[in-house]
């Protein structure tokens, strides 16, 4: 695997991207083979990962790029294997097992969908794996990579249209 300059490379010591290291997390239960990645396994799976949509609070922030799709109230984003939506946003009211996307602390104000079992999902294969806010620096996400808020909205300003997220075996 050939890493582009646009791609964020996520190695045991930071992401480098556009030629800069920055420090961020990835899931509670570290990095795991994308072959055996599982729902709620908290893992973070290895492989070239598409980026997708960049969703956002509008009510928090100004759109970060053109085309970036603002966060409603009832947006939800599925979690629930065995549903049709599964690993989709859906919206509120929805009775299965989702995510809040729009949270009370400013964790989501940010997010980059990538392409992790996204579009089309494989049922218990794990939702979204996202790139968002940390919680705090070392702070481990659900699976999902974390960035300080500066960093990611200054990462999410130089994504290109060619740019992949690179989760690296550790």
């Amino acid at each position: 695997m050939i890493a582009r300059a646009t791609d964020i490379v996520v190695t045991p010591m930071g992401a480098r991207f556009m030629g800069q290291l920055y420090p961020c997390t990835v899931g509670r239960g570290g990095v795991v083979d994308a072959g055996i990645k599982r729902e709620g396994d908290g893992g973070t799976p290895t492989g070239i990962h598409a980026i997708g949509p960049i969703l956002y609070r509008p009510d928090r922030i100004a759109c970060p790029v053109p085309g970036a799709y603002p966060i409603g109230p009832g947006d939800l984003w599925s979690d629930a294997a065995g549903d049709a939506a599964y690993n989709q946003l859906v919206r509120a009211p929805y009775r299965h097992s989702h995510e809040v996307l729009r949270r009370a602390d400013p964790m989501y104000d940010l997010v980059v969908v990538t392409g992790w079992n996204w579009p089309v999902a494989e049922a218990g294969r794990g939702s979204a794996i996202f790139i968002h806010q940390w919680r705090r620096p070392g702070a481990p996400t659900a699976g999902c990579i974390g960035f300080s808020r500066e960093n990611l909205h200054r990462i999410v300003r130089r994504l290109a249209p060619d740019s992949r997220l690179v989760v690296l075996p550790r």
